[in-house]
């Protein structure tokens, strides 16, 4: 199996509190537990992206599910497989089916999102492809959300495109089956027996079997 270009920082040298943001990760589905204890490499990068991830994506003032489709586009358009495959929790509890993550590339011709869900894409879409704005993109913009909401969501989409950049160099292409394999489970314990995680939760003394993080299970946080 081809190995990882970073290591994982091990549990047992982590503090409590990063500790803690892990078993958060593995529960709530965003971000991956392992893309968390790489940056636990260097604890300022460690908490500048959790804070960031709580305060703008996982809270903030724009409906939950918008930012997720947006999440998930930036992962198609950079082709993070590591990042795409999982599902945020509470993206499924508002209402998102793994429906609406089908057409996310061909959204402005899919008949799955509403106006103000394909005005948000449309925003990704120019940030990530570094697309030229005009005055009808900027109309199409305000008549859906707010200044403070078009703030969030560009700084949500830009720290995701950042990140997912960046990990998608981590992995090598044919880790990532093994990962998505994992992208639709969502106990925390399927993680511990994973062959790819195991050395990452070895010490644990956490132990789910070998088969049970085989069987997809709703809601898909990886």
């Amino acid at each position: 199996m081809a190995k990882q270009r970073i290591s994982y920082v091990p549990l047992e040298k982590m503090d409590a509190a990063m500790r803690e943001e892990i078993d958060r990760c593995a529960r709530e589905g965003t971000p991956r537990p392992e893309s968390t204890a790489v940056r636990a490499h260097v604890p300022a990068c460690f908490w500048f992206f959790a804070n960031s991830w709580n305060d703008i994506f996982r809270n903030g003032i724009l409906d939950h599910p918008i930012k997720e489709l947006c999440r998930v586009f930036v992962s198609r358009s950079v082709i993070c497989e590591f990042c795409g495959n999982q599902r945020s929790i509470r993206g499924a509890n508002e209402g998102l089916k793994e429906a609406h993550y089908d057409d996310l590339i061909n959204f402005e011709k899919s008949v799955k999102y509403n106006d103000r869900q394909k005005a948000a894409l449309a925003y990704a879409e120019a940030i990530v492809w570094r697309l030229d704005t005009d005055d009808v993109f900027w109309e199409r913009m305000v008549r859906h959300f707010s200044e403070p909401e078009l703030v969030e969501l560009g700084c949500a989409v830009g720290l995701s495109l950042g990140q997912q950049s960046w990990l998608r160099c981590l992995w090598k292409r044919d880790v990532l089956p093994v990962l998505e394999r994992l992208g639709r489970a969502c106990s925390k314990s399927q993680w511990f027996s994973c062959a790819l995680v195991q050395p990452f939760w070895a010490g644990t003394g956490k132990d789910a079997g070998a088969a049970r993080w085989r069987t997809p299970q709703p809601g898909c946080a990886a």
